[in-house]
Protein backbone atom coordinates (compact mmCIF):
# COMPACT_ATOMS: atom_id res chain seq x y z
CA UNK A 1 0.00 0.00 0.00
CA UNK A 2 1.39 3.27 -1.04
CA UNK A 3 0.24 6.89 -0.23
CA UNK A 4 0.72 9.59 -2.50
CA UNK A 5 0.64 13.10 -1.60
CA UNK A 6 0.18 15.19 -4.47
CA UNK A 7 -3.37 14.44 -4.91
CA UNK A 8 -4.03 11.86 -2.02
CA UNK A 9 -4.79 8.81 -2.91
CA UNK A 10 -3.85 5.30 -1.49
CA UNK A 11 -2.24 2.54 -3.90
CA UNK A 12 -3.21 -1.07 -3.23
CA UNK A 13 -2.11 -3.81 -5.31
CA UNK A 14 -3.44 -6.12 -3.52
CA UNK A 15 -7.19 -5.66 -1.40
CA UNK A 16 -10.12 -7.38 -0.13
CA UNK A 17 -7.68 -10.82 -1.42
CA UNK A 18 -7.76 -9.76 -4.80
CA UNK A 19 -5.19 -8.57 -7.02
CA UNK A 20 -7.11 -7.75 -9.80
CA UNK A 21 -7.96 -5.12 -10.34
CA UNK A 22 -5.30 -2.81 -8.77
CA UNK A 23 -7.15 -0.67 -6.28
CA UNK A 24 -6.32 3.78 -6.32
CA UNK A 25 -8.52 5.09 -3.50
CA UNK A 26 -8.33 8.98 -3.24
CA UNK A 27 -7.85 9.75 0.41
CA UNK A 28 -10.21 12.98 -0.13
CA UNK A 29 -13.14 13.59 -1.70
CA UNK A 30 -12.20 16.67 -4.20
CA UNK A 31 -9.03 14.63 -5.12
CA UNK A 32 -8.59 15.15 -9.40
CA UNK A 33 -8.61 12.05 -10.76
CA UNK A 34 -7.30 13.54 -14.34
CA UNK A 35 -4.53 15.49 -12.24
CA UNK A 36 -3.71 12.49 -10.12
CA UNK A 37 -3.08 10.48 -13.93
CA UNK A 38 -1.11 12.70 -15.54
CA UNK A 39 1.32 13.12 -12.44
CA UNK A 40 1.50 9.56 -12.25
CA UNK A 41 1.18 8.44 -15.81
CA UNK A 42 3.97 5.75 -14.93
CA UNK A 43 2.77 4.04 -12.00
CA UNK A 44 -0.67 3.86 -13.83
CA UNK A 45 1.38 2.28 -16.94
CA UNK A 46 3.07 -0.60 -14.74
CA UNK A 47 -0.45 -0.84 -12.13
CA UNK A 48 -2.41 -2.01 -15.16
CA UNK A 49 0.30 -3.90 -16.88
CA UNK A 50 1.17 -6.19 -13.60
CA UNK A 51 -2.45 -6.65 -12.75
CA UNK A 52 -4.63 -6.38 -15.62
CA UNK A 53 -6.60 -3.49 -14.68
CA UNK A 54 -6.46 -0.09 -12.10
CA UNK A 55 -9.78 0.47 -10.15
CA UNK A 56 -9.94 4.36 -9.24
CA UNK A 57 -12.21 4.55 -6.24
CA UNK A 58 -13.68 7.59 -4.60
CA UNK A 59 -12.99 10.34 -6.89
CA UNK A 60 -16.57 10.95 -7.46
CA UNK A 61 -16.29 10.87 -11.44
CA UNK A 62 -20.16 11.96 -12.07
CA UNK A 63 -21.08 11.82 -15.59
CA UNK A 64 -19.92 11.59 -19.28
CA UNK A 65 -18.18 14.92 -19.08
CA UNK A 66 -16.36 14.79 -16.31
CA UNK A 67 -15.55 10.24 -17.70
CA UNK A 68 -13.82 12.53 -21.02
CA UNK A 69 -11.46 14.66 -18.93
CA UNK A 70 -10.50 11.07 -17.43
CA UNK A 71 -9.70 9.59 -20.70
CA UNK A 72 -8.03 12.63 -21.95
CA UNK A 73 -5.47 12.49 -19.25
CA UNK A 74 -5.44 8.52 -19.80
CA UNK A 75 -4.64 8.97 -23.89
CA UNK A 76 -4.65 11.46 -26.79
CA UNK A 77 -6.22 8.97 -28.46
CA UNK A 78 -10.11 8.12 -27.38
CA UNK A 79 -11.51 5.73 -30.13
CA UNK A 80 -14.93 5.65 -31.47
CA UNK A 81 -16.43 2.30 -31.81
CA UNK A 82 -15.91 0.53 -35.20
CA UNK A 83 -16.70 -2.87 -36.40
CA UNK A 84 -19.78 -3.35 -33.80
CA UNK A 85 -20.89 -6.43 -32.47
CA UNK A 86 -23.14 -5.32 -29.30
CA UNK A 87 -25.80 -2.31 -29.23
CA UNK A 88 -24.44 0.60 -27.61
CA UNK A 89 -25.66 4.27 -27.22
CA UNK A 90 -23.16 7.19 -28.19
CA UNK A 91 -23.30 9.53 -25.63
CA UNK A 92 -20.80 12.18 -26.67
CA UNK A 93 -17.15 12.98 -27.39
CA UNK A 94 -16.63 8.91 -28.23
CA UNK A 95 -17.90 7.71 -24.85
CA UNK A 96 -20.38 5.01 -24.91
CA UNK A 97 -22.57 3.38 -22.97
CA UNK A 98 -21.65 -0.09 -21.57
CA UNK A 99 -23.42 -3.07 -24.02
CA UNK A 100 -26.61 -2.91 -24.50
CA UNK A 101 -28.15 -6.03 -23.72
CA UNK A 102 -31.14 -7.43 -21.40
CA UNK A 103 -30.77 -7.17 -17.52
CA UNK A 104 -30.94 -10.86 -17.21
CA UNK A 105 -28.74 -12.07 -18.87
CA UNK A 106 -24.88 -12.57 -18.81
CA UNK A 107 -22.16 -10.76 -21.22
CA UNK A 108 -19.60 -13.52 -21.37
CA UNK A 109 -15.72 -12.86 -20.71
CA UNK A 110 -14.41 -11.03 -23.66
CA UNK A 111 -11.21 -9.03 -25.09
CA UNK A 112 -12.75 -6.09 -26.60
CA UNK A 113 -13.04 -5.81 -30.34
CA UNK A 114 -10.18 -9.13 -30.26
CA UNK A 115 -12.30 -10.34 -33.52
CA UNK A 116 -10.80 -7.37 -35.56
CA UNK A 117 -7.74 -6.36 -37.14
CA UNK A 118 -7.58 -3.18 -35.22
CA UNK A 119 -8.38 -3.10 -31.52
CA UNK A 120 -7.86 -1.05 -28.19
CA UNK A 121 -5.43 -1.62 -25.99
CA UNK A 122 -7.39 0.01 -23.44
CA UNK A 123 -10.97 0.16 -22.59
CA UNK A 124 -12.11 2.19 -19.53
CA UNK A 125 -15.66 2.12 -17.84
CA UNK A 126 -17.04 4.33 -15.34
CA UNK A 127 -19.93 3.88 -12.68
CA UNK A 128 -22.14 6.93 -12.89
CA UNK A 129 -25.31 4.88 -11.16
CA UNK A 130 -24.56 0.98 -10.05
CA UNK A 131 -27.53 -1.59 -9.80
CA UNK A 132 -29.71 -2.04 -7.07
CA UNK A 133 -28.82 -6.13 -7.07
CA UNK A 134 -25.62 -7.81 -9.13
CA UNK A 135 -24.32 -6.21 -12.20
CA UNK A 136 -21.08 -6.97 -11.98
CA UNK A 137 -17.93 -6.49 -14.12
CA UNK A 138 -15.79 -9.86 -13.83
CA UNK A 139 -12.43 -9.49 -14.95
CA UNK A 140 -10.29 -12.80 -16.21
CA UNK A 141 -6.62 -12.44 -17.02
CA UNK A 142 -5.67 -13.12 -20.40
CA UNK A 143 -2.31 -14.77 -19.36
CA UNK A 144 -3.97 -17.19 -16.68
CA UNK A 145 -6.54 -18.17 -19.60
CA UNK A 146 -3.53 -19.38 -21.87
CA UNK A 147 -1.51 -21.00 -19.11
CA UNK A 148 -4.26 -23.04 -18.05
CA UNK A 149 -5.01 -24.49 -21.47
CA UNK A 150 -3.02 -27.59 -23.16
CA UNK A 151 -0.16 -27.21 -25.08
CA UNK A 152 -2.50 -29.60 -27.64
CA UNK A 153 -5.13 -27.05 -27.75
CA UNK A 154 -2.51 -23.85 -27.60
CA UNK A 155 -0.62 -25.08 -30.21
CA UNK A 156 -3.77 -26.15 -33.05
CA UNK A 157 -5.37 -22.65 -32.45
CA UNK A 158 -2.30 -21.33 -33.03
CA UNK A 159 -1.19 -23.03 -36.03
CA UNK A 160 -5.15 -22.60 -37.75
CA UNK A 161 -6.28 -19.34 -35.89
CA UNK A 162 -10.13 -18.75 -35.70
CA UNK A 163 -12.26 -18.24 -38.13
CA UNK A 164 -15.29 -15.49 -37.41
CA UNK A 165 -18.53 -15.89 -39.49
CA UNK A 166 -21.16 -13.14 -38.95
CA UNK A 167 -24.72 -13.35 -40.68
CA UNK A 168 -26.25 -9.40 -39.97
CA UNK A 169 -29.71 -9.90 -39.42
CA UNK A 170 -31.65 -7.25 -38.08
CA UNK A 171 -33.77 -8.09 -35.16
CA UNK A 172 -30.96 -11.45 -34.19
CA UNK A 173 -28.13 -9.35 -34.32
CA UNK A 174 -27.10 -6.00 -35.32
CA UNK A 175 -27.55 -5.05 -39.23
CA UNK A 176 -24.79 -4.46 -41.60
CA UNK A 177 -25.36 -0.47 -41.51
CA UNK A 178 -25.43 -0.61 -37.73
CA UNK A 179 -22.07 -2.57 -37.63
CA UNK A 180 -20.15 -0.58 -39.90
CA UNK A 181 -21.99 2.79 -39.90
CA UNK A 182 -22.72 3.13 -43.15
CA UNK A 183 -25.21 2.40 -45.76
CA UNK A 184 -23.18 2.43 -48.32
CA UNK A 185 -22.35 -1.14 -50.03
CA UNK A 186 -19.55 -0.01 -51.51
CA UNK A 187 -17.69 1.55 -48.01
CA UNK A 188 -18.85 -1.62 -46.15
CA UNK A 189 -16.39 -3.53 -49.09
CA UNK A 190 -13.39 -1.38 -49.07
CA UNK A 191 -13.52 -1.12 -45.15
CA UNK A 192 -13.72 -5.18 -45.18
CA UNK A 193 -11.10 -5.32 -47.74
CA UNK A 194 -8.36 -3.56 -46.37
CA UNK A 195 -9.08 -5.02 -42.77
CA UNK A 196 -8.76 -9.05 -44.70
CA UNK A 197 -12.71 -9.33 -44.18
CA UNK A 198 -14.09 -11.23 -46.94
CA UNK A 199 -17.57 -10.30 -48.27
CA UNK A 200 -20.74 -12.38 -49.48
CA UNK A 201 -23.99 -10.49 -50.14
CA UNK A 202 -26.99 -12.64 -49.71
CA UNK A 203 -30.71 -12.55 -50.95
CA UNK A 204 -32.31 -9.74 -49.42
CA UNK A 205 -29.80 -7.14 -48.83
CA UNK A 206 -28.40 -9.65 -46.33
CA UNK A 207 -24.39 -9.99 -45.67
CA UNK A 208 -21.83 -12.65 -44.34
CA UNK A 209 -18.65 -11.84 -43.65
CA UNK A 210 -15.69 -14.06 -42.64
CA UNK A 211 -12.41 -13.39 -41.08
CA UNK A 212 -9.24 -15.07 -39.53
CA UNK A 213 -7.59 -13.48 -36.45
CA UNK A 214 -4.98 -15.09 -34.49
CA UNK A 215 -5.89 -16.63 -30.99
CA UNK A 216 -2.75 -15.61 -28.98
CA UNK A 217 -0.92 -12.06 -28.95
CA UNK A 218 1.94 -10.64 -27.20
CA UNK A 219 1.10 -7.54 -25.89
CA UNK A 220 2.98 -4.64 -27.72
CA UNK A 221 4.30 -3.32 -23.88
CA UNK A 222 4.97 -6.28 -21.88
CA UNK A 223 5.89 -8.84 -24.52
CA UNK A 224 3.84 -11.46 -22.87
CA UNK A 225 1.81 -13.92 -24.72
CA UNK A 226 -2.28 -13.57 -23.94
CA UNK A 227 -5.45 -15.83 -25.20
CA UNK A 228 -7.04 -13.03 -26.95
CA UNK A 229 -9.91 -13.89 -28.99
CA UNK A 230 -13.58 -14.36 -29.63
CA UNK A 231 -13.28 -18.39 -29.96
CA UNK A 232 -15.43 -18.56 -26.91
CA UNK A 233 -17.72 -15.56 -26.90
CA UNK A 234 -18.50 -15.72 -30.59
CA UNK A 235 -19.26 -19.69 -30.37
CA UNK A 236 -23.32 -20.37 -30.50
CA UNK A 237 -22.73 -22.90 -27.90
CA UNK A 238 -21.68 -19.91 -25.60
CA UNK A 239 -25.49 -18.42 -25.82
CA UNK A 240 -28.09 -20.03 -23.21
CA UNK A 241 -28.91 -23.60 -24.13
CA UNK A 242 -32.15 -22.74 -25.29
CA UNK A 243 -31.11 -19.78 -27.68
CA UNK A 244 -28.90 -22.05 -29.30
CA UNK A 245 -31.23 -24.63 -30.01
CA UNK A 246 -33.10 -22.50 -31.58
CA UNK A 247 -30.70 -20.64 -33.82
CA UNK A 248 -29.49 -24.35 -34.76
CA UNK A 249 -32.87 -25.22 -35.37
CA UNK A 250 -33.30 -22.19 -37.60
CA UNK A 251 -30.10 -21.62 -39.32
CA UNK A 252 -27.32 -23.58 -40.71
CA UNK A 253 -24.04 -22.91 -38.87
CA UNK A 254 -22.89 -20.87 -41.68
CA UNK A 255 -25.90 -18.48 -41.36
CA UNK A 256 -25.90 -18.14 -37.93
CA UNK A 257 -25.79 -14.17 -36.49
CA UNK A 258 -22.38 -15.21 -34.92
CA UNK A 259 -20.11 -18.44 -35.32
CA UNK A 260 -16.54 -19.35 -34.76
CA UNK A 261 -14.46 -22.39 -36.26
CA UNK A 262 -10.76 -22.73 -36.72
CA UNK A 263 -9.14 -20.96 -39.32
CA UNK A 264 -9.15 -23.34 -41.84
CA UNK A 265 -13.24 -23.40 -41.31
CA UNK A 266 -13.07 -27.29 -39.35
CA UNK A 267 -15.78 -27.18 -35.88
CA UNK A 268 -13.97 -26.10 -32.61
CA UNK A 269 -14.52 -29.73 -30.85
CA UNK A 270 -16.92 -29.87 -27.95
CA UNK A 271 -14.30 -30.99 -25.47
CA UNK A 272 -12.04 -27.75 -26.52
CA UNK A 273 -14.66 -25.21 -25.70
CA UNK A 274 -15.61 -27.30 -22.62
CA UNK A 275 -11.52 -26.71 -21.88
CA UNK A 276 -12.03 -22.65 -22.93
CA UNK A 277 -14.68 -22.31 -20.42
CA UNK A 278 -13.03 -23.87 -17.52
CA UNK A 279 -9.85 -21.89 -18.25
CA UNK A 280 -12.18 -18.64 -18.37
CA UNK A 281 -14.02 -19.59 -14.93
CA UNK A 282 -10.98 -20.62 -13.12
CA UNK A 283 -9.60 -17.18 -13.83
CA UNK A 284 -12.28 -14.78 -13.53
CA UNK A 285 -13.20 -12.36 -10.26
CA UNK A 286 -15.26 -9.51 -9.46
CA UNK A 287 -16.37 -6.79 -7.40
CA UNK A 288 -19.20 -4.66 -6.83
CA UNK A 289 -19.26 -0.98 -8.43
CA UNK A 290 -20.05 2.28 -6.58
CA UNK A 291 -20.97 5.22 -8.02
CA UNK A 292 -17.99 7.24 -9.58
CA UNK A 293 -15.82 4.76 -9.81
CA UNK A 294 -13.58 4.15 -13.25
CA UNK A 295 -11.67 1.16 -13.99
CA UNK A 296 -8.85 1.08 -16.76
CA UNK A 297 -9.22 -2.40 -18.18
CA UNK A 298 -5.45 -3.25 -20.19
CA UNK A 299 -7.55 -5.04 -22.89
CA UNK A 300 -4.77 -7.56 -24.09
CA UNK A 301 -4.40 -8.56 -20.80
CA UNK A 302 -7.69 -9.06 -19.15
CA UNK A 303 -11.47 -9.90 -20.36
CA UNK A 304 -14.11 -8.24 -19.33
CA UNK A 305 -18.16 -9.48 -18.61
CA UNK A 306 -21.08 -8.72 -17.06
CA UNK A 307 -23.69 -10.34 -14.68
CA UNK A 308 -27.16 -9.81 -14.96
CA UNK A 309 -28.39 -6.98 -12.67
CA UNK A 310 -31.62 -5.17 -11.12
CA UNK A 311 -32.25 -1.84 -11.23
CA UNK A 312 -31.33 1.64 -13.38
CA UNK A 313 -27.58 0.62 -13.92
CA UNK A 314 -25.27 3.07 -15.92
CA UNK A 315 -22.23 2.25 -17.18
CA UNK A 316 -20.33 4.12 -19.44
CA UNK A 317 -17.04 2.97 -21.79
CA UNK A 318 -14.51 4.50 -23.63
CA UNK A 319 -11.82 2.93 -25.75
CA UNK A 320 -8.13 4.03 -26.58
CA UNK A 321 -5.01 3.53 -28.27
CA UNK A 322 -5.42 1.51 -31.02
CA UNK A 323 -3.12 -1.16 -31.78
CA UNK A 324 -3.69 -4.12 -34.76
CA UNK A 325 -1.44 -6.09 -37.18
CA UNK A 326 0.45 -4.39 -40.15
CA UNK A 327 -2.07 -4.66 -42.50
CA UNK A 328 -4.71 -2.91 -39.92
CA UNK A 329 -2.62 0.04 -39.46
CA UNK A 330 -1.33 0.67 -43.32
CA UNK A 331 -5.39 0.79 -43.76
CA UNK A 332 -5.41 3.74 -40.96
Amino acid sequence: MTQLNDVPATVSPQWDGRVLPALVRADAPDADLPRWIRAHKELVDDLAHRAGAVLFRGFGVANAAEFRTVMAALSDEVLSYGERSSPRTHVEDNIYTSTEHPADQHILLHNEQSYTDNWPLRIVFCCERPADRGGRTPLADSRRVLAALSPATVEKFERLGVQYVRNYIPGISLSWQETFQTEDRAEVAAYCTAAGISVEWCEGDQLRTRQVRPAVHRHPKTGERTWFNHALFFHVTSLPEEVSAGLRAAFGDEDLPYHTFYGDGTPIEDETIAELRAAFNAATTGFDWERGDVMLVENMITAHAREPFEGSRRILAAMCDPVGSTRAQAAI
